[in-house]
């Protein structure tokens, strides 16, 4: 693995440590309580959340006291090269949709107390557009957000006595691609990357969940810190982004 400040050209041209441009339309589904379309550069997923007036069926069982959160996460058929199928055509959702939807919902209720949600679920989608790499750590992304304005215009409107959020969380993929760490791995590094990480964060810096693998390789230890320090950097620069998305949002 070359030094972390030694020179070296991405395919896209960014330094090692940059992120790609990311952008949120905050509003996007209108009958939604809160939705965004975040973007990172090419990798496009619709993040939108939804209130039901109930909790699932366990918990009214198990007389569990609060509300719940869940999500879902779908790839749509023309968001890759090659079509793929819709999982209702398959008649199952497929490891990886579960996997990541799972993800989702773990790293939202990681910064969310479920017991000031009483008698409600907060419904989390996230559909992608256009696949270019990072897809789940976009979508954990733009569910915080899509999440908070949801949870912020209850509060507005009188039905949550307060905010249940303890903290924002965002994510991002780390990786070592061609011998070099870099951050916010986009679609041609990632087939190629060597070691691949997903970290995701709360605001205040801590980690909610770090999955990283090497792809016929091994990592060290201070490589492995290396990739932390980068996420770090970056999940605090999407944590101004979000901030600005959500007032955004709650201005429609």
């Amino acid at each position: 693995m070359t030094d972390i400040l030694a020179p070296f050209a991405r395919p896209d041209g960014r330094a090692i440590d940059q992120l790609r441009p990311i952008s949120f339309e905050t509003g996007i589904a209108p009958h939604a309580l809160g939705s965004v379309l975040v973007s990172f550069e090419k990798t496009r997923v619709i993040c939108a959340a939804s209130i039901d007036e109930r909790v699932p069926g366990w918990m009214r069982a198990q007389k569990v006291e609060g509300g719940w959160m869940t999500a879902e996460y779908s790839m749509l058929p023309y968001s890759t090269l090659d079509r793929k199928q819709r999982d209702i055509s398959r008649g199952k959702a497929d490891g990886r949709t579960i996997e990541i939807q799972r993800l989702i919902g773990r790293s939202l209720r990681a910064v969310f107390d479920l017991k000031k949600l009483t008698g409600k679920t907060l419904w989390i989608d996230c559909d992608v557009l256009q696949a270019d790499g990072g897809t789940r750590t976009a979508s954990i992304t733009g569910a915080y957000v899509a999440a908070q304005i949801a949870i912020q215009k209850l509060i507005a409107d009188g039905k949550l006595a307060e905010n249940p959020f303890t903290d924002s969380v965002a994510a991002v993929s780390v990786g070592v691609f061609k011998d070099t760490p870099v951050l916010d791995l986009n679609y041609v590094e990632d087939k190629d990357a060597t070691v691949d990480a997903n970290l995701v964060m709360t605001g205040s810096g801590k980690y909610v969940e770090v999955q990283s693998s090497g792809e016929e390789a091994t990592f060290t230890r201070d490589e492995m810190n290396t990739l932390l320090d980068l996420g770090a950097k970056g999940i605090a620069e999407i944590n101004l982004l979000q901030e600005a998305a959500i007032a955004e949002g709650l201005k429609l």
